[in-house]
């Protein structure tokens, strides 16, 4: 077993650590409670511990299933990976396979959207349905996620702002947030990146809504494989990021959708308004999921 590190706060993520090798990197996950399973993916700059408050509400129902991508949380990358959306996306697909994970729920938010749509397309009869909540599986380069692109993702702007300053974990993370962290939550979530070259991994992904166009493009066209599913599109109102244009874009391409607005949370709502989103799984799963 694998320890955890001096800074992960146990009170706060009272879960088990496990880790699975999966082609050479460790990657650790939470797998807590038992029923029909829910597969909960992370974007940037996060990890697992995003999702303490559904796993917490869910498990006493619900086999909750959530990981680390290389490089984030408690997950460590084989050399030579690239910490790009794809190579994620496919880590996703081998760690389901290895779980032997069926009839999976896949819950996704900012790039677990696209991460966890590609996982999903590659091998559809082991997906059940979606949780979705602000994010997006298509191209798309808007002036606001244009310029993030290029302020994050650039080498030496990115070398600046994120790895050398930390500016996305000190000021954007915090900020992206409705309600306020304590310290020790902002400790959890800072805790994989204590350093510029471990930050590496946040760099990348901003960097992706540019460079990664041929495999959201190659996602798009693939999406009606999988979006005839159950889906709840669960959307945090009062994000800057995500916004109505992409919300009705999931409206237009999920034909057995509900919607629930998420009137108090913006980007991470699962931090913001993690009670009500356990709240809206649990009656969405018993009325359009009882069958």
């Amino acid at each position: 077993m694998q320890a955890r590190p001096d800074w992960f706060d146990a009170d706060l993520f009272p879960v088990t650590s496990r880790w699975l090798d999966v082609d050479g990197h460790t990657v650790h996950y939470v797998d807590e409670g038992s029923g029909p399973t829910l597969l909960m993916l992370h974007g940037n700059p996060t990890w697992s511990f995003l999702y303490r408050r559904l796993i917490s509400g869910l498990r006493d129902d619900f086999r909750c299933v959530a990981l680390d991508y290389p490089g984030f949380g408690l997950s460590t990358a084989a050399p030579g990976y690239g910490f790009t959306v794809a190579e994620h996306s496919g880590l996703v697909r081998r760690f389901v396979e290895a779980l032997d994970l069926t009839e999976v729920t896949s819950v996704v938010q900012d790039w677990g959207g696209p991460i966890g749509m590609g996982a999903a397309i590659s091998d559809p009869d082991r997906y059940a349905g979606f949780v979705i909540g602000n994010t997006y599986a298509w191209p798309s380069m808007s002036p606001d996620k244009a310029i993030l692109s290029e302020l994050m993702g650039n080498r030496y702007l990115g070398e600046l702002v994120n790895k050398r300053l930390n500016l996305f974990l000190g000021r954007m993370l915090p900020f992206m947030m409705q309600r306020t962290l304590s310290d020790a939550e902002l400790a959890m979530y800072r805790g994989p990146f204590p350093t510029p070259a471990s930050r590496e991994p946040v760099r990348v992904l901003p960097r992706e809504i540019r460079t990664a166009a041929p495999f959201l493009a190659r996602l798009e066209d693939a999406l009606p494989r999988v979006t005839d599913k159950p889906a709840l599109l669960l959307w945090g109102v009062k994000d800057i990021a995500f916004k109505e244009p992409e919300r009705r874009r999931w409206q237009s391409l999920l034909t057995h959708r509900r919607d629930h607005t998420l009137r108090d949370a913006g980007h991470f709502w699962q931090d913001d308004a993690g009670e009500e989103a356990v709240r809206v799984i649990r009656d969405w799963w018993s009325t359009d999921r009882s069958d």
